[in-house]
């Protein structure tokens, strides 16, 4: 095994960084939180990650923040690397653009309820909420918070890109704003946007084989087969696949790649940095009559 795309979950991911540096292999991770890359050490230079870093989603958030008079916010996230990076991240971007976390509760993505929790946040009078939490469990802060009549707004991170968010979040989720990768209301971006032919080639190739609207997120992974599609010619020609030194030269070729346009961003990665996304790979976007709507920045 010379590479490997995923896991799709940051505590699945956390999970294998041992085996991924003790094997040598270059890890494709597809996981939200940018913990698994940063900082880069020895363990971590195996990994490369095709989803945009928690600090690009946090900056388009806290530039929304400050334009609509967002001073104070309440923060719930999950209790797990995913939660502890976006607070940590956020904390300290807030802190230089202003605005000021006043309360911070966690919970577990299997919990039934956080009536607690929102109680504590709500009586902090914060401007606004930030929920760091993915898919489906991401709405339960939020419905919560909902019914017991908070009506500021209501921030979440690129790991709510789902279907399924506004599924079971229905009305409660209206209003919500997000930032998240362009390919999430591809049909509102601009053709001047590089990421958008490759998007509609990558969803009319899985609308042919399977009949159905790929998930946002499979474009991660189609992402992470573009760059090692690039990256195994280039390590080819200095190693045979199957040994150490390919391996290593397959690192060496990712982490030159420079310009890859891929569905959820441009790609230019370097020694110091695994996911090498700039802002062309993120939009604001907020959820209007039950879709995800483009949010003029």
């Amino acid at each position: 095994m010379d590479g490997v795309i995923g896991p799709s979950t940051t505590p699945n991911a956390f999970a294998i960084l041992d085996v991924i540096a003790d094997a040598k292999v270059p890890l494709m991770a597809t996981v939200g939180t940018s913990a698994v890359v940063e900082p880069l050490d020895a363990k971590k230079r195996w990994v490369f990650k095709t989803t945009q870093n928690d600090d690009l989603i946090a900056a388009a958030l806290l530039t929304h923040m400050q334009k609509t008079g967002v001073k104070t916010v309440g923060f719930i996230g999950f209790s797990d690397p995913y939660g502890d990076n976006w607070l940590k991240v956020f904390s300290a971007l807030g802190e230089k653009a202003g605005v000021k976390v006043v309360a911070v509760e966690r919970y577990g993505r299997t919990d039934s309820s956080v009536t607690g929790q929102t109680l504590k946040l709500i009586a902090a009078k914060p401007d606004a909420m930030l929920i760091a939490a993915v898919g489906g469990p991401a709405v339960l802060p939020q419905a919560t918070l909902r019914d017991q009549g908070f009506k500021g707004t209501i921030y979440q991170t690129h790991a709510v890109a789902t279907d399924d968010f506004i599924k079971l979040g229905k009305d409660k989720v209206e209003g919500t704003v997000l930032a998240a990768g362009p390919m999430l209301v591809i049909d509102e971006i601009s053709d001047a946007n590089p990421t958008r032919k490759v998007a509609l080639a990558y969803i009319a190739a899985y609308e042919k084989q399977f009949g159905t609207k790929p998930a946002t997120f499979g474009a991660n992974t189609w992402d992470a087969g573009l760059l090692l599609e690039r990256a195994i010619p280039i390590a080819q020609k200095s190693a045979k696949p199957g040994t150490e030194a390919f391996r290593a030269a397959l690192r060496d070729a990712l982490e030159n790649e420079r310009e890859v346009i891929g569905c959820q961003g441009v790609f230019n990665m370097s020694p110091t940095n695994h996911n090498g996304m700039d802002e062309r790979a993120r939009v604001l976007i907020t959820v209007r009559d039950g879709k995800f709507r483009l949010l003029p920045e």
